[in-house]
């Protein structure tokens, strides 16, 4: 009966979008692939299918970025946000450690009953595992100089302590003190617990935890398994770091890429737009630390292997928010933000003798980050983006004509503003347009073809947001065999789309403000869902140039539901087919292979697959729908393959 309801389930998603389903009596007919291997065709950039990072769903702080303390500098709005003070504690701000986070907290014990302390909370817990380290440090100071005593304690949700260390404060000027915690337990939801035990007054600031094993051992790190996430995709471009963030709702709180980078415990937090944008997933302790940085998001993308490509605001804040003009900067205004942009690539690019580039070298980094790509503005719409877009294309051009720009076509794939906007970045001869789709599974399914009658003439695409959106915005099966089918679609198009990146790319299955998204977590364990795997696929299967494969002499964009796209590798002399079968019935189809040695040729499978368009990966049960790899042989010139219903099929074949 499971089965039978999940057919006709399948069956109506598959009428509902115009497509033909057959009965189990009907002749299963041979489909016809032609594919000219000698017809070698467009090449399919390096940068083809990456990632797109925008901090939202605690992305950042609580997700990627490796910190586990909230609020570690008391900079919230309400600075004791994530923290429960006990005792005689104050917030103060008089001669600072730092000066761009002047707040800290100002402890008294004169033998209090409660005792005098602090506790946090993480986010939504501190993530603790069992016989690993983990960095506990601070600022601190005392009233004298008579040493103080301090507790730090790990306490688990039935509030018993599983590990205890110590640290001595001593002197009247700010130090850093740090200590190793080694707990034997492993802990979802935790708190850190600071108490004295020795009588005084002194002030904390910069209280920071972090897990000794962070991807790559960096300091000041990234949470392993996340960043480990991103690198398995083998993404080409690596897009940062946002999106709406970038805008802010304000101009005051906009994406500062400067204020992001130089030493960490000085650099100025800033309100996450996704803290109040949707008041039915308001989170008022959602701010941006800025640990997680440009610097950071460039060596990411070098440790990755992946093309970093900023994003900057481009004078203009959020339009959905803001119908007037009071926040968006007048074009004469604009020089401050132009320089933010120059001097962001000699951030990236410049030699160590250079202003920036020696902020860079300063910062680990002496060697050039090679930048190639930047991005001016997101989803801006109407005249008041090109008129701001075209002096920063003027002056990127002038300066640095090497580096590749990136326009809009605003928040639209279609319509109005999308039609006015592309003739707009025609005209100011960006490099690329960004697109973005977040549109329902029938739209993906139908815009297979999309790209198929764009200009050739004209700038090359970036599919820099896009994700498959069915009524439940959940991230099933449904919506991962959609999208590999519009992908096949990027791919055959190689000679005018060169970037695509899914978004968004980070949920935290407890703090979550937008779905789907690519990768969900919680503090100990993360989930790749379907659409993960299909972007692995084809991140993993890119090839180097498009092969012609036809049926009937057209390209395969759903006939029979059946989708398709060929590529050559010439690095590894491969042949990769990629099929997606949307139908409930099995695709028996004959690959024509020309151009291939006659005989059998060795390759592999790859097989994602579910009978069900509502499964789905969870963290309980990550592994529901997964690709699956098998050896093959293919008798070339022609052989006949069967492909399974509801499945993505990529075929890597030796030559």
């Amino acid at each position: 009966m499971r089965r039978k309801n999940m057919k006709k389930t399948a069956a109506l998603f598959l009428l509902s979008v115009g497509v033909n389903c057959m009965t189990a009596q009907d002749i299963v007919p041979v489909h016809e692939f032609d594919i000219d291997i000698q017809k070698v065709g467009s090449p399919i950039q390096s940068t083809m299918y990456g990632i797109f990072f925008e901090d939202i769903n605690f992305g950042a702080d609580g997700g990627l970025y490796a910190e586990l303390i909230k609020n570690r500098s008391f900079e919230f709005e309400n600075p004791w946000g994530g923290w429960e003070p006990f005792g005689d504690v104050s917030i103060a701000e008089k001669n600072p450690c730092f000066n761009k986070n002047p707040h800290y907290a100002h402890l008294t014990y004169t033998g209090q009953i409660t005792g005098t302390g602090l506790e946090n909370e993480g986010f939504k817990g501190i993530g603790i595992k069992a016989d690993e380290n983990y960095d506990f440090s601070l600022y601190a100071r005392t009233e004298t100089n008579n040493p103080i005593k301090l507790r730090i304690e790990l306490v688990n949700r039935d509030n018993d302590i599983y590990e205890t260390q110590h640290l001595e404060i001593k002197g009247k000027d700010w130090k850093k003190y740090s200590v190793i915690l080694s707990p034997k337990a492993t802990e979802a939801k935790s708190r850190l617990r600071i108490t004295m035990e020795t009588a005084g007054t002194l002030d904390m600031e910069h209280i920071s935890l972090f897990p000794e094993k962070t991807f790559n051992n960096r300091t000041n790190g990234l949470r392993r398994d996340l960043a480990q996430a991103l690198k398995d995709l083998k993404p080409g471009i690596f897009r940062f770091p946002g999106g709406c963030i970038v805008e802010g709702t304000t101009i005051a709180t906009r994406y500062q890429w400067k204020n992001t980078v130089g030493p960490v415990e000085n650099r100025p937090i800033n309100i996450s737009r996704w803290n109040y944008t949707f008041p039915h997933k308001k989170f008022p302790d959602y701010y941006q630390s800025y640990g997680l940085g440009f610097f950071e998001y460039f060596q990411l993308s070098e440790d990755i292997g992946a093309e970093p490509l900023p994003v900057l605001n481009c004078g203009l804040s959020c339009q959905f928010e803001n119908e007037g003009m009071d926040q968006h900067v007048p074009v004469d205004k604009l020089q401050p933000y132009i320089d933010d942009a120059l001097d962001l690539i000699e951030f990236a690019n410049g030699p160590i003798t250079s202003q920036w580039g020696k902020v860079r070298a300063d910062m680990g980094h002496p060697a050039s980050f090679n930048l190639k790509f930047i991005a001016i503005g997101n989803e801006q719409w109407g005249p008041l983006y090109p008129e701001r877009l075209e002096p920063f294309v003027k002056a990127i051009r002038a300066k640095y004509p090497e580096i590749k720009i990136i326009g809009s076509s605003g928040p639209d794939s279609e319509g109005k503003d999308f039609e006015y906007l592309w003739p707009e970045m025609k005209r100011l001869k960006v490099d690329l347009v960004d697109e973005h789709f977040y549109r329902s599974p029938e739209w993906f399914l139908n815009s297979a073809k999309r790209y198929d009658s764009y200009d050739r003439q004209g700038p090359k695409v970036f599919a820099g947001e896009y994700a498959c959106h069915p009524t439940n915005r959940e991230n099933s099966f449904l919506t991962a065999l959609c999208e590999a089918a519009f992908m096949t679609g990027l791919e055959r198009n190689a000679d005018v789309v060169e970037l695509c990146t899914y978004a968004p790319l980070f949920a935290h299955v407890d703090a979550w403000q937008w779905r789907p998204d690519l990768i969900w977590f919680n503090n100990l364990n993360i989930v790749k869902t379907p659409n993960y795997y299909v972007q692995q696929l084809y991140g993993h299967n890119a090839g180097t140039n498009v092969l012609p494969l036809t049926m009937n002499k057209e390209a395969v964009t759903g006939q029979s539901e059946l989708f398709a796209t060929a590529a050559l590798d010439k690095g590894t002399n491969e042949l990769i087919i990629k099929i997606v079968n949307t139908g409930i019935q099995s695709k028996k189809i004959q690959l024509n292979l020309n151009g291939i040695s006659s005989g059998k040729h060795k390759g592999k499978l790859m097989v994602l697959h579910a009978s069900d368009l509502e499964a789905k990966n969870t963290l309980g049960k990550p592994e529901t729908v997964i690709p699956i790899e098998s050896a093959v042989e293919l008798e070339a010139p022609a052989t006949e393959v069967s492909v399974q219903p509801l499945s993505f099929l990529v075929y890597r074949i030796s030559l």
